[in-house]
């Protein structure tokens, strides 16, 4: 953008450009402020423009963080964890992250960690149970899992697929 663009052609520069970000994807507003930046917006054009986006319902961090934690959960199949440094990682203040997470009860993350774990459980078949068992263990940490939940669900799908593994500490 060149300097000695008007104000409103600026505002209108960097109008189309968020508009075409958030038309592909919702996104917080430091994604879209550090997206404006890259394309040569000046700092005080991307917070009115920002700002201007959040009093319509364009931009809303709680709702992107809600919206986030929920695919994630059910999609993805991901633990509070992982969604937890995904938002960070997105620039979504620390009390939007704390209350979007907050949503999610405890027997979503089983669910999601069980739905997760009965898919992976397939391709474990054949390995001795403790093979199995530290595989599956180290997928479900990796997914963000907590470790009260990667050992239940690891309990519980191991133990569906061979009695013998039920017993076998972590």
């Amino acid at each position: 953008m060149s300097p000695e663009a008007s104000r409103a052609e600026q505002i209108e520069f960097a109008r189309r450009i968020a508009l075409k970000l958030l038309d592909v994807r919702s996104r917080s507003e430091a994604e879209l402020r550090d997206r404006l930046a890259a394309r040569g917006v000046p700092g005080d054009v991307s917070e009115e423009l920002i700002e201007r986006f959040r009093e319509v319902g364009l931009l809303d961090d709680a709702v992107f963080a809600d919206a986030l934690t929920q695919t994630r959960l059910q999609v993805d199949r991901h633990g509070l964890t992982r969604i937890r440094a995904e938002l960070r990682r997105r620039g979504v203040d620390e009390d939007v992250v704390a209350e979007a997470l907050s949503q999610v009860g405890q027997e979503e993350e089983m669910e999601a960690a069980r739905a997760f774990a009965q898919r992976r459980v397939r391709a474990l078949a054949g390995l001795e149970p403790q093979t199995a068992r530290r595989r599956l263990v180290g997928a479900l940490g990796r997914r963000g899992f907590k470790g009260s939940v990667v050992s239940l669900v690891a309990d519980e799908v191991l133990g569906e697929m061979d009695p013998d593994t039920r017993d076998m500490p972590l």
